[in-house]
């Protein structure tokens, strides 16, 4: 079970007991009255409301605070009466309750048609005292007060909003004082009122924030609208938004407007299944239930209109039982929306990036099961928790972390994979052992993804992760994925997207929730997608300033890109002994260096762009912690898997042949330079060098210079020079040695040969310097006759000819190692004879 749900309030375990001390549970256990207790209502300070018939069928109403976990009573009723709605205000002075008098039937047989079918009442009940009728009417009205904002003194003041089935709602304001020892209502006339909302069909509470939102139907479309209220007792209408969805009830359909479970199994069974979903990162989604044609498909729509799109699910049912069908059930998970179908599927829908499928988790049978809600009577009245109206249960709702590892490690399919390694960096907050799991989870199935390369994923969804809380809007700036596109399927399930029109906001200064949410919307109305760094610039510039690197050492300009290097480096340098397992080397690296400058560079510029309020010291911040972050990130790749494989740090003995452990590092460690070279991403100081001491360690010749020769493997100077150094001069070595020397570039080449006192490493110098100085001479003719030389130990006519040309050369001015003196004619001339008698077997004198 993916969804770990833990039971904050349950009727049975909090209340029940308390009933029975006070002798109030008598008439709880007749099997006829099992539904005699139920919770009316949720208060905005986690104070449940409840109802239960007494012994003498008198109706009370009690609280539970969820914080001191006490119960209270508030009010009773000396009659048989079905609570509709009940609400009590922050202070607990006033207490609003809206109930059905009598049945149509009872009415009729009564002979009371004259009376009102509804009635509701606000009452004092600090203490107990006067009782005001507010409505009296045959149509059912719902109750709900206005909380304050939280740390608020004591307010003299009650505000409550009244919502009439008759499609309306209206804000009462009521003044209370205080007259020896007792809280009163002031008014003595009629309360204030005023009109909050007209010819509505659908409306919704949210608790927390305090906000309205209902539907007003227009034609074939419909219009949501939202009402703000705020602690200085103004509201206002701050946001419209055009729907496709066709209301055609005629019944008022409410949510989190109290909990009268019969009263809303009735109206759910003839209304539109909507709920509305708000996110702190200012997501604000439309989920709503759709009717389906065919028998064994269930359609379901999510609006997200901070994205400006809409997404239409059809599922195909596994099973068709269709007496076991209910309705989905929408939770607000707060990073994910889930719909919920108990014995089917739970299906984990991402808010904050609903762009590519494979971000949501859609799960089947075991995963999907959550035991305790069995049944669709349930409300999301808070972010991730959820209410069971039918049995009482208020649950907190989270992602299981375990699960979702084990989920990650028995998935098959790169659709689950992706959804479950997104959540696992992006929703669940960063630690060690999880870090850890996941990265063992990547090296030991590396070559089983294949729509996408799991370091890359791990990388850049972990630098999101890290980064993004430091600056306001930086989450619309950064990389969240590698993948540009996901066209893959989910299996039982088929997406439809249609673009919407984006909502329009109505407020001045509003800070929080509408200011996130307007600011989503200014990055959907500019391409939010080219929001985003990417590296197709960076990519291109390194491999000019690559190319050119002889050409352009001195600039001004490199050396900005190499200081950059330097303080990206300085972050580096704070790995504590324990990181130093793995034999990372502070060592020059010009190529990564030049990549680490010129990432600094061009995302300070694409940050400047975009976020200018923040300054030009914090960006410049922002972007050495993310460079440094991605390097540091590489390091924790590699130390556990060093950790994981128990490989030590004298891993350069290159006399011994490597174990399967380090063939197993090595292959992760091309893994990490073939992502990085896909990202265009800078590797950690000394990565090329102990890649190359693994592959020497490990790879048989032929393969090794076969991922030398195509980019796979980097020769370093360090690694070189311990080689040549370290190993004797047996057949084999000097086979491995002169291969290795020949791939060299130039300038590295004439560092390394120093350190490799053999004839091979003469005879190559050799070759090296007469090939120069022949394409020096180009098509050039001799003009001067041929100076007089020493005589050779051996005439050799080819050679002689040789020397001479190279000798008429020199003599021009050509020097191509000007730094090595002894490198002349006569110096290939020794080398060349030295080699020739080598070969047929004669000692050379």
């Amino acid at each position: 079970m993916l969804l770990h749900l833990v039971a904050e309030f349950d009727l049975q375990r909090d209340v029940v007991p308390w009933l029975a001390a006070r002798g109030w549970a008598a008439a709880l256990d007749a099997s006829e009255n099992s539904s005699a207790l139920y919770v009316v209502n949720v208060e905005r300070n986690g104070k449940i409301i409840y109802t239960w018939k007494g012994n003498q069928r008198n109706t009370h109403i009690g609280l539970y605070d969820l914080q001191t976990k006490q119960n209270e009573h508030l009010y009773m009723f000396e009659r048989d009466l079905r609570i509709i709605s009940c609400s009590v205000n922050n202070e607990r002075t006033l207490l609003a309750v809206s109930f059905r008098q009598y049945t149509e039937e009872e009415r009729v047989s009564r002979l009371l048609q004259s009376v009102s079918k509804y009635l509701t009442l606000l009452i004092e009940i600090h203490p107990i005292n006067n009782v005001r009728v507010l409505k009296a009417v045959d149509s059912c009205v719902r109750v709900q007060f206005l909380y304050p904002v939280e740390g608020r003194n004591t307010s003299t003041e009650s505000r409550l909003l009244l919502v009439s089935e008759d499609k309306y709602i209206e804000q009462f304001d009521i003044h209370v004082a205080e007259e020896e020892h007792k809280v009163v209502i002031q008014n003595s006339g009629q309360l204030p009122r005023a009109r909050v909302a007209d010819d509505l069909i659908w409306a919704q509470w949210d608790m927390v924030e305090q906000r309205l939102f209902y539907i007003v139907p227009k034609e074939s479309k419909s219009t949501l609208k939202c009402v703000q209220f705020y602690p200085d007792e103004n509201f206002n209408s701050i946001l419209e938004s055009h729907l496709d969805i066709s209301v055609n009830d005629t019944q008022l359909k409410l949510v989190n407007f109290g909990y009268d479970y019969c009263q809303d199994q009735d109206v759910a069974s003839k209304s539109l299944n909507l709920q509305v979903f708000t996110s702190k990162a200012g997501g604000l989604c439309v989920c709503c239930s759709l009717a389906s044609d065919i028998p064994d498909e269930i359609m379901y729509s999510i609006y997200f209109l901070h994205k400006g799109y809409n997404k239409t699910f059809t599922v195909s049912l596994e099973r068709t039982e269709s007496h076991q069908l209910k309705e989905v059930a929408f939770m607000n998970l707060d990073y994910y929306v889930a719909a919920y179908l108990p014995g089917q599927f739970l299906h984990l829908l991402n808010i904050q990036h609903p762009d590519l499928l494979c971000y949501s988790l859609f799960l089947t049978g075991e995963d999907a099961r959550i035991d305790v809600l069995q049944n669709c009577s349930i409300r999301s009245p808070l972010v991730s928790t959820v209410l069971d109206c039918h049995i009482g249960s208020m649950y907190a709702v989270s992602i299981s972390d375990s699960a979702l590892l084990r989920f990650l490690q028995n998935s098959k399919r790169d659709s689950e994979r992706l959804a479950a390694l997104h959540c696992a960096l992006l929703h669940f907050r960063h630690t060690e052992g999880l870090e850890m799991q996941i990265i063992w989870w990547i090296s030991e199935n590396l070559s089983t993804c294949h729509s996408f390369d799991p370091i890359q994923e791990f990388i850049i969804a972990s630098l999101y992760c890290r980064m993004c809380p430091e600056t306001h809007d930086l989450d619309k700036l950064l990389p969240y994925t590698s993948l540009l596109d996901w066209i893959g399927i989910i299996p039982g399930v088929t997406c439809a997207t249609d673009i919407i029109s984006l909502p329009v906001l109505e407020f001045q200064n509003s800070k929080g929730f509408w200011e996130k949410l307007n600011s989503n919307l200014e990055s959907v109305k500019y391409a939010e997608p080219h929001l985003h760094y990417h590296n197709n610039v960076l990519r291109r510039e390194w491999r000019n300033l690559s190319e050119e690197r002889e050409e352009r050492t001195t600039t001004a300009y490199l050396r900005n890109i190499f200081e950059n290097a330097k303080k990206v480096l300085s972050h580096l340098d704070t790995w504590d002994s324990e990181e130093r397992l793995v034999p990372l080397f502070q060592e020059e690296d010009y190529q990564q260096q030049l990549l680490m400058g010129l990432m600094v560079a061009q995302l300070k510029d694409h940050l400047m762009r975009h976020l200018q309020y923040v300054g030009k010291k914090k960006i410049d911040q922002i972007v050495l912690d993310y460079v440094a972050n991605l390097l540091n990130l590489v390091h924790r790749i590699m130390k556990e898997v060093w950790r994981r494989y128990q490989l030590h740090s004298c891993i350069f003995c290159f006399d011994e042949r490597g174990s399967t452990g380090e063939f197993a590092v090595f292959h992760i460690m091309s893994r990490i330079l073939e992502a990085a070279n896909g990202m265009c991403m800078p590797l950690p100081p000394g990565f090329h060098t102990l890649h190359l001491g693994l592959g020497v360690r490990c790879l048989p010749l032929h393969t090794l210079l076969h991922y030398i020769d195509n980019g796979v493997l980097h020769l370093t100077e360090t690694c070189v020079r311990k080689l040549l150094k370290d190993l004797d001069d047996t057949e084999k070595n000097e086979k491995l040695k002169f291969s290795i020397v020949m791939r060299l570039p130039e300038a590295l080449g004439q560092k390394a040969r120093q350190f490799w006192n053999h004839p091979i490493n003469a005879n190559f110098i050799a070759r090296k310097y007469v090939k120069l100085l022949l394409e020096k001479l180009g098509n050039r003719q001799c003009s001067r006759p041929i100076p007089e030389r020493p005589s050779v130990p051996v005439e050799f006519l080819p050679l002689n000819y040789l020397t001479n040309m190279l000798a008429e050369i020199e003599t021009q001015g050509v020097h191509p190692y000007e730094k090595q003196d002894h490198v002349n004619v006569r110096f290939v001339e020794e080398t060349a004879l030295k080699h020739t008698m080598t070969l047929l077997g004669l000692k050379y004198s």
